[in-house]
């Protein structure tokens, strides 16, 4: 008789979309419920997270019954989300009257709730500067006197299937292991043309594909783009003289007045084909198509997330987008899960049962930076 791996249950706290809690599941673990305040995301968490149940609403609102209703008194495996860390800070616990240390201690309350054997936290990378190190400590330190090993990486989505640059601060602890299993990069980089050579769903739809609103309503927008070559765009004033040589397409800026004489964000960006996307924002005006004269549709955007093309986003575009920038890569999702399903089976890893110890905050996190950055240079086959 073979045997199965059980089905790991989690919760997904300021859940958005659902790009993590999607991930997760296409590795295999089951998602009981989805928590955000952003009613739009939740319409979306709702129509493509089948089995779970969602909450539109504040993290405070979750008392322990309210939980166990939601989650219909199911046994919790994993809480996973992104709460807001930085004000959190060993001293007081930061801020009293930050929100983003109220939150964050909201997430810490529903864990002891649920008492999971695993939490996932996903952060920006300036979790891990030197500006936030009292911050690092704090986390490391409350989960380790909750019984949890922790340990961090700053992933790096285009090692993990993902056809788009996005880095990200991943936060894995169990309280039954003393080791914690990140997963291994690919081989292989996806890249834009890949991503966009299949957008239909499996019922051979375009969903959230809106060429119509893709379109570039200014004529001198429309113009500049047509002058820009794929995966080129205008950073510098050589970019500017390149690309713009009539006189009525010159942005009409003092590049000696600019700090380090450049825009601080590239200008007119089109996509290149043949290399992953950089990080898709929350609105869709930073890039342009790689050979049209047009934004991206949501749904192209999507797919550089690595959503799936069934995966349907709800509310106005503009709410789309956000949902969309905000997510965390689904196949970045799916690699952390795959992970923990890994350590999970492997029984060996368990933690022995002895007595907890008091472990300073600093040690917990001694060189955390030097060896959290295990991303590289994703190379293309």
């Amino acid at each position: 008789m073979t045997k199965t791996t059980p089905t790991l249950n989690f919760i997904d706290l300021f859940s958005g979309a659902g790009g993590l809690s999607c991930g997760l599941e296409l590795a295999g673990m089951k998602c009981v419920l989805g928590v955000d305040m952003d009613k739009n995301a939740i319409e979306t968490f709702k129509a493509n997270h089948h089995y779970a149940n969602a909450h539109c609403g504040s993290i405070v609102d979750l008392s322990a019954a309210k939980i166990r209703e939601l989650t219909k008194g199911q046994e919790i495996h994993a809480v996973v989300g992104g709460p807001p860390c930085q004000g959190f800070s060993t001293v007081g616990l930061g801020n009293p009257n930050d929100q983003r240390n109220m939150l964050f201690k909201e997430f810490i309350r529903v864990v002891k709730v649920t008492n999971p054997l695993y939490v996932v936290i996903e952060n920006v990378t300036g979790l891990l500067a030197k500006k936030n190190e009292k911050t690092i400590q704090s986390i490391f330190s409350i989960f380790n006197k909750m019984g949890y090993t922790l340990d961090v990486q700053v992933m790096s989505a285009e090692n993990y299937g993902v056809p788009e640059r996005r880095r990200r601060t991943i936060i894995i602890g169990s309280r039954v292991h003393q080791h914690i299993t990140f997963p291994q990069m690919t081989s292989k980089v996806m890249t834009v043309g890949e991503a966009f050579k299949n957008l239909k769903a499996p019922n051979g739809k375009y969903l959230n594909h809106d060429i119509e609103a893709a379109k570039i309503k200014s004529p001198i927008d429309l113009e500049r783009i047509a002058c820009v070559p794929e995966g080129k765009g205008v950073r510098y004033e050589a970019d500017e003289k390149a690309y713009f040589k009539k006189k009525k397409l010159k942005l009409g800026v003092n590049w000696k007045e600019l700090r380090e004489n450049r825009f601080r964000q590239t200008k007119y960006q089109r996509l290149d084909r043949k290399k992953p996307s950089p990080t898709i924002m929350t609105h869709r005006h930073n890039y342009f198509h790689p050979t049209e004269n047009r934004y991206l549709t949501q749904r192209e955007a999507a797919s550089l997330q690595s959503f799936p093309n069934d995966f349907t986003f709800h509310g106005p575009l503009s709410a789309q987008w956000r949902q969309i920038g905000n997510a965390v890569p689904p196949l970045l999702g799916k690699a952390i899960g795959s992970a923990i399903l890994s350590m999970h089976a492997e029984k060996s890893a368990a933690k022995k049962k002895t007595a907890k110890k008091s472990v300073g905050a600093k040690d917990l996190v001694l060189n955390v930076r030097k060896k959290a950055f295990l991303y590289k240079e994703a190379t293309i086959s």
